[in-house]
């Protein structure tokens, strides 16, 4: 019998019955240790958003038959480092690709058509067209990380008439169809691109990826969309850029997280900032719930669990 906490009863509720090989319980680490009758059965935990740090991941690896931590996020640099030896960690890919991807076209849509002008008319009271306002249509876009939130935007882009392109570690094409450049190459791509997406996840490889030469690089009045890590983007060469009026962007995410009251970033001009927003969703979506169960199907069935990222203690 495999045993599957849940942080709450509203996603017990949401995962439902698990067949007569698996079953649900009530706990989340945050709140205190597991409940002692179940912490040798536990096999499989569900952690919620915002959750980690020592303290959680040493309750949770207090469990003595756990397999996997399943996390809500598909970023997992946050808790990498605590995973407890052996066990593996697997991250939400897949769930949250069409709401970053949405998010992603909102904010791209919003600085092309110029809303931000618009809202603060509207607050001012004031009727103040704003004509200069081109659409996505027949612009040539630029998504680099192309895995599958990076697909999930390419998709949405056709479907608005812009070319689409993307970028990944290495050169190919995409099942989609989409010329998928190398990272390499990157600077010799950039100049054609009048909005670039970037969905890259955090590494030392995408450390401030976007740095001064990559916005160079950009052609003048381009747009810059980052849904993927803050510290992705050279934050003060994106102010400068920003403050010259030669670029634009919309950012989901920041460096820093929070970005603080005061910060150059919130008041340079072009630039559009929402809360690290894109892909949050609840625990209790079908999308996470069909995870969960997919995750139970493989460890009843002895298989490799789902979306492994990596396993405490290897390297």
């Amino acid at each position: 019998m495999i045993t599957v906490s849940v942080p709450d009863s509203a996603v017990a509720d949401a995962i439902g019955d698990l067949g007569d090989d698996a079953r649900l319980v009530v706990w989340d680490p945050q709140q205190g240790d597991a409940p002692e009758d179940e912490r040798e059965r536990i096999n499989i935990v569900c952690i919620p958003h915002l959750s980690g740090g020592r303290a959680v991941y040493e309750r949770i690896g207090a469990c003595p038959n756990l397999a996997v931590i399943q996390i809500p996020s598909a970023g997992y640099e946050h808790a990498a480092p605590f995973v407890p030896e052996g066990i593996a960690l697997a991250n939400a890919r897949g769930v949250h690709d069409t709401r970053t991807a949405e998010f992603a076209i909102t904010l791209a849509l919003a600085s092309q058509r110029g809303l931000p002008h618009v809202f603060d008319a509207q607050r001012r009271g004031k009727w103040e067209p704003y004509v200069l306002s081109p659409s996505l249509a027949d612009r040539k876009t630029l998504v680099v990380g192309y895995g599958s939130i990076g697909a999930a935007i390419g998709s949405r882009l056709r479907a608005m008439e812009a070319e689409v392109e993307g970028v990944a570690t290495t050169a190919r094409t995409a099942d989609d169809g989409t010329v998928v450049h190398a990272i390499a190459d990157i600077h010799s791509v950039l100049p054609g691109a009048e909005v670039v997406f970037v969905v890259t996840p955090h590494n030392a490889a995408t450390d401030k990826l976007v740095d001064a030469k990559f916005l160079a690089a950009m052609p003048d009045d381009a747009l810059l969309i980052n849904v993927g890590r803050g510290a992705c983007v050279d934050t003060d060469a994106l102010v400068a850029e920003l403050e010259s009026g030669r670029l634009r962007a919309g950012l989901d995410v920041t460096d820093p997280e929070p970005l603080p009251e005061g910060h150059p970033l919130w008041t340079a001009p072009g630039v559009i900032i929402a809360p690290h927003i894109a892909g949050f969703n609840q625990l209790t979506d079908r999308r996470y719930a069909n995870l969960v169960r997919a995750q139970v199907k493989a460890l009843v069935a002895g298989e490799e669990s789902v979306n492994v990222v990596m396993v405490g203690g290897q390297p």
